[in-house]
C-alpha cells in the first residue's frame, strides 16, 4: 500500500523496509574499489569536478568514490530512506543531504542558484514511476551548472521488469536521449557500459552517459 506521504508506490518502496535492506548489500568493500574505477573512466573526459549533487545515494559509496578522485569537492546528496540518509549525513555536512523524494524537493531552491559542476543518479532513474520522470529531468537540469550523468538500466524503447521479485519496480528506457531531446542544450560527451562478470571492476551492467551542459558563454 502506498504510503500517505508519497504520491507513487516507488517512492513508498524505497523508503520503507526495501530500502532499509538494501542498505546491507550495498556495503560489499570491493564496491569501493569499482566505483573508484568506474568514476575514473567516466569523468576522464570532464573537466575538474569541484562540485556535485547525487540523487538517490543511499549511504554515499558513489561519494566517497568521487572524493577520492576531487579531493576537498563539494558534495550534497538527496536520499528518500531514513536510515540511509542517516549513515549519509556521517560522510557529508548535515545541511547538505536532502532527505525527500526527488518528486517533493525543489533542487533549485535547496542547492541554490550557482547549482553544482556534476548531477548525476546511479541506478536510481530505473526505479521511478515512468509518469513523472520528466519532473525529474527538469530538475536534473536546472542544478547543473557544467554536466550531467546518467548511469543506468538501457534499452531503445521503455519496458519494466521485475525486481527482486517485485513488479513495476524497476524500468529500462534511453533515459539520457529522453533528456537531451527534451534540453538541446545538453550535448553528449561521452558514454560506456559495464559488464556484471568484469573480471577486475564489474558494475550492475551499467550504461552510462556523460551529458555537458551548454551555455551563453560556451556555445
Amino acid at each position: 500500500m502506498k504510503h500517505k506521504d508519497y504520491r507513487t508506490d516507488e517512492e513508498s518502496f524505497w523508503a520503507g523496509q526495501f530500502g532499509d535492506q538494501y542498505i546491507s548489500r550495498n556495503r560489499d568493500p570491493t564496491l569501493q574499489a569499482s566505483n573508484l574505477a568506474f568514476f575514473s573512466r567516466v569523468l576522464h573526459r570532464a573537466a575538474k569536478v569541484e562540485s556535485c549533487l547525487e540523487v538517490g545515494a543511499n549511504i554515499g559509496m558513489n561519494l566517497r568514490a568521487l572524493a577520492s578522485l576531487y579531493p576537498g569537492q563539494r558534495q550534497c546528496a538527496v536520499e528518500i530512506n531514513h536510515q540511509a540518509a542517516n549513515e549519509l549525513r556521517k560522510l557529508l555536512p548535515p545541511s547538505r543531504v536532502f532527505e525527500s523524494s526527488i518528486l517533493d524537493l525543489d533542487l533549485a531552491d535547496v542547492i541554490g542558484e550557482n547549482g553544482c559542476d556534476l548531477v548525476f543518479t546511479k541506478g536510481v532513474l530505473i526505479h521511478i514511476n515512468p509518469q513523472f520522470l520528466p519532473r525529474v529531468y527538469e530538475k536534473l537540469f536546472a542544478v547543473a551548472r557544467r554536466y550531467v550523468l546518467l548511469c543506468e538500466y538501457y534499452n531503445p524503447t521503455p519496458t519494466a521488469i521485475e525486481y527482486r521479485g517485485h513488479t513495476e519496480r524497476l524500468y529500462k528506457r534511453d533515459f539520457a536521449g529522453e533528456m537531451m531531446s527534451l534540453y538541446p542544450a545538453l550535448e553528449l560527451v561521452d558514454y560506456g557500459f559495464v559488464y556484471h562478470r568484469d573480471t577486475a571492476f564489474p558494475q550492475d551492467d551499467i550504461t552510462w552517459f556523460l551529458m555537458k551542459k551548454r551555455t551563453e558563454d560556451t556555445r
